[in-house]
Parts: C-alpha cells; structure tokens; sequence
C-alpha cells in the first residue's frame, strides 16, 4: 500500500512549483480522458485543457489567501487530480 502522506507532500510541492513557474504544466497532473473536474469558486470545468485555461487567472498582482482541496486518483500505477476544489478567501467586511 502507497503511503498517502509521501503522495500527498510530493503532488502538493510539484503542483505549486509548476503553478508559480509553468501553468501550462499542469495539464499532465489532470485526466487526459477529460474525466477531471475543477471547482473554481463555485464554477464547474471539466477536461484538463479547460482546467488549464481556468488557472491562468490573469490580471491579478496581488496575493490573495485561498483554500484548495484535490481528490487523487491512481491509474495505471501514476496519480492524476479526479477534482480539483478552488475557493478565494475574502478578508471579513
């Protein structure tokens, strides 16, 4: 049996080093049969292109927190993101 916290600690330092320096990249950590999903504040995508294009998120400078949750899924022995959950976190009024 894998040990899910190694997965875990790799898929999130490989995600977030290739969304800082290569989003394009991201494209292989989703589903080639389009079966992936992201929920990107409260918006459905579906399909690793469209998936790709949703996390460009241009025209934005400053940081912002945010929550993100991934469902991985094991196929053929390699791990790919079945959903993807993307929420901003908004400062309290």
């Amino acid at each position: 049996m894998s040990d899910f916290n190694a997965i875990a600690q790799q898929f999130v330092q490989f995600y977030y080093k290739t969304f800082d320096e290569n989003r394009a990249g991201l494209a292989q950590l989703y589903s080639q049969k389009e079966t992936s999903m992201l929920t990107f504040e409260a918006q459905g995508t579906q399909g690793s292109a469209a998936i790709v294009e949703k996390l460009q998120l241009g025209g934005e400078d400053k940081p912002m927190s945010f929550t993100q949750a991934f469902q991985l899924k094991n196929a053929e022995g390699s791990w790919y993101v079945l959903n993807d959950v993307f929420r901003l976190v908004y400062p309290a009024a």
